[in-house]
């Protein structure tokens, strides 16, 4: 028999990371049997990261859901019988029916985020039928959207360089950012800087692969970095190092900003950050010194309650000192702006269905939304899909208090029984990356890719785009745009003059695989100032004063739950057990004069409590700063009872919709051999 020869499909890494990876599949007899790191893309040059070099073994694995399956025992016990289609449609249809009738169509509520971060497969999938049965709206903005309010707020975007430039920085400042771990293909090209002559600075409170790896490390205080921003500024204003040429031509409000920069002295800073004060002078001395000096901003600082306050301040730095005049210079934060407006997403997200007055829910309160008996209508249908938020939301506990209610239809599209696959009614297939259509943007960097279908799909699975033309056609919504094909909703997210002007088609993603989205901007887009802004200056506004900490006697410690690992990133790989075991158990790192105060030791078994839950997990000691404790963020509920999130806050940030849930103290005590802490 013959048999045919291998061949390799382009595509490209579906999770919620700046790198975006350009990959290739090679297949095997209707088989995929390797993915590998594009080597001709300019920014994945080859690598994948550690656990997309994996990629294939969710895509095969016997703990995938490859077929429907309804809820045959109570919620949250993971007791499930395999239906088929027809019956799960049939009776998810009926029951979204039902409860629309008696309630409104604002009695259901989607939750999706960017389990894959395509455009046909991501949020748009299914936009377009809840704004047809008028759900309620949901605000997705967990991550990114206070930064971007932030650094919006005084320069008018959130895309300032693009991060090949970086290898023409010489002070780079990598601040609240595990780049080796959250960014790892930016890091080649910050040493190819180094190797130049650029000194890295990282500013975090936690010893991070970065911080270790960097010519000098900061240590502040979490929730300081607004007070270190004004700080850095007033010494470089004091001693004359601020571009008062580039600040009189393209900032507006200086004169008032600067006068508050008077509250903020080195020795004031310190008090407030825990950073000496020379070191601040240091700091400042070097940063302003250095023409083209850049700072590197991601989203894990943002997750406070003045994270937008706290990334306009650092934004101001480049601006006071005139970085923006020289290539590597500046700030570098997100690029999705350049992908969003090169793309002709409207007619896929379809927001003019959307009825005047919808009720928005946001992400970050799932479990205020679901418990909360005042709420009218109330939630009586879930609806999930590319998301696991009984681990990625705050306040764990509350969510699932929600999921638990027996009146709640709970439907959700997954490849794996997650946590919150576990409380549905139905879980429904989906297909992995390897085996859908897709065009992916990318918040890291100014590349478009295409992925492409490199296998048929396992089992029963299908696309999410697959599974709102089934649901719409059980609920009888004859809607044309309701069933648009894979193959036309790509040719019209490409429908683009700005992406024909770069001469960038589908034919030519099918045969390279991947286009840089050029524009005029330039290496040094803001040389000459015409930031987006009304009037096109940069608008100083002075930081509220600094917020009372919410530490108490009982609950001193700072939490932070830190992407402290490539395995800890997310709940993706929870049910691959390569994973699970690089990934080992849940821990805590604390200070050795925090632990000995405490009498425990490296290695105990703890309990890491607050009001509003106690989380297990083993100690290692070092790491951080006195005063802070750090978590795996993604870690799954199911692997030591619960995670970080159970202990973190679901309030708001002060801009763009993102949490609070870095605002969290804890205590840490021992488990004594009774179980007790």
């Amino acid at each position: 028999m013959a048999t045919s020869l291998p061949i390799r499909v382009r595509g490209a890494c579906p999770h919620d990371c700046p790198d975006t990876c350009a990959w290739q599949v090679t297949v095997e007899e209707g088989r995929a049997t390797r993915v590998v790191g594009d080597a001709e893309h300019p920014i994945t040059r080859g690598t994948l990261c550690a656990k997309v070099n994996h990629f294939l073994d969710r895509v095969y694995s016997d703990e995938r859901v490859l077929h429907p399956l309804r809820r045959s025992g109570p919620k949250g016990s993971g007791r499930f019988e395999q239906v088929s289609w027809e019956t799960a449609l049939t009776e998810v249809a009926a029951g979204l029916a039902d409860r629309i009738e008696r309630h409104g169509g604002e009695t259901v509520l989607p939750f999706s985020y960017m389990g894959t971060q395509g455009l046909i497969q991501g949020s748009d999938a299914g936009s377009r039928f809840f704004g047809r049965i008028g759900a309620t709206r949901l605000i997705r903005a967990v991550c990114g959207s206070t930064g971007s309010a932030g650094v919006q707020q005084a320069i008018g975007t959130n895309t300032g360089l693009v991060p090949e430039e970086i290898r023409h920085s010489r002070f780079i400042v990598l601040w609240g950012t595990n780049t080796i771990v959250t960014n790892v293909h930016l890091w080649p090209l910050i040493r190819e800087a180094q190797a130049e002559g650029a000194h890295v600075v990282v500013i975090d409170p936690a010893s991070t692969r970065t911080a270790r790896s960097a010519d000098w490390h900061v240590q502040p205080i979490p929730g300081t970095d607004t007070a270190l921003a004004m700080g850095l500024m007033h010494v470089i204003v004091r001693d004359g190092l601020q571009d008062d040429d580039y600040l009189e031509r393209h900032a507006t409000g200086f004169a008032d900003f600067a006068a508050r920069l008077g509250e903020y002295t080195p020795e004031r800073t310190s008090e407030i950050c825990g950073v000496p004060a020379e070191e601040i002078e240091r700091l400042a001395h070097a940063y302003a010194s250095t023409p083209s000096s850049c700072i590197r901003l991601l989203v894990g600082m943002e997750h406070r309650g003045v994270g937008a306050e706290t990334f306009r301040t650092i934004a101001y730095l480049p601006v006071v000192t005139g970085a923006w005049r020289h290539r590597g210079g500046g700030l570098l934060f997100m690029t999705v702006g350049m992908h969003w407006s090169a793309l002709n997403g409207g007619p896929l997200e379809r927001t003019d269905l959307v009825r005047p007055g919808t009720r928005s829910v946001n992400m970050v309160q799932l479990g205020r939304a679901l418990t909360d008996p005042q709420m009218e209508p109330p939630v009586t249908a879930l609806i999930v899909n590319g998301s696991n938020p009984v681990v990625t939301m705050p306040n764990q506990s509350l969510t699932i208090a929600g999921l638990q209610r027996d009146d709640l239809l709970t439907v959700v599209h997954e490849q794996f029984l997650t946590d919150t696959a576990m409380h549905a009614d139905y879980v429904l297939p989906a297909t992995t990356q390897v085996e859908h259509l897709d065009v992916m943007w990318s918040w890291g960097h100014d590349y478009l890719t295409l992925n492409l279908p490199a296998v048929k799909p396992v089992g029963e699975a299908v696309a999410t785009s697959e599974l709102f033309r089934r649901l719409a056609t059980a609920m009888g919504l004859a809607d044309d745009f309701l069933h648009l094909s894979d193959d036309a909703m790509l040719d019209i997210a490409l429908d683009s003059d700005e992406l024909r002007g770069m001469g960038i088609t589908r034919e030519r993603l099918e045969g390279e695989g991947w286009a840089h989205l050029s524009d005029d901007r330039g290496p040094t887009p803001f040389a000459d100032g015409g930031f987006p802004t009304d009037d096109g200056r940069c608008a100083f506004v002075a930081p509220t004063r600094p917020v009372a900490s919410s530490r108490t006697a009982e609950y001193p410690l700072h939490l932070i739950s830190a992407k402290d690992s490539v395995h800890h990133l997310n709940s993706s790989y929870a049910h691959v057990p390569w994973h699970v075991k690089a990934a080992g158990e849940s821990t805590v790192s604390m200070h050795l004069e925090d632990a000995d105060a405490r009498g425990l030791e490296d290695g105990d078994l703890v309990d890491v409590v607050n009001e509003r839950a106690t989380v297990p997990a083993r100690l290692r000691v070092g790491g951080v700063r006195r005063g802070v404790v750090t978590m795996p963020s993604g870690w799954a509920r199911g692997a030591a009872g619960a995670s970080a999130n159970a202990l973190t806050p679901d309030g708001l940030s002060d801009a763009g919709g993102g949490g609070n849930f870095h605002d969290t103290f804890v205590e840490v005590r021992r488990v004594r051999a009774d179980g007790s802490a």
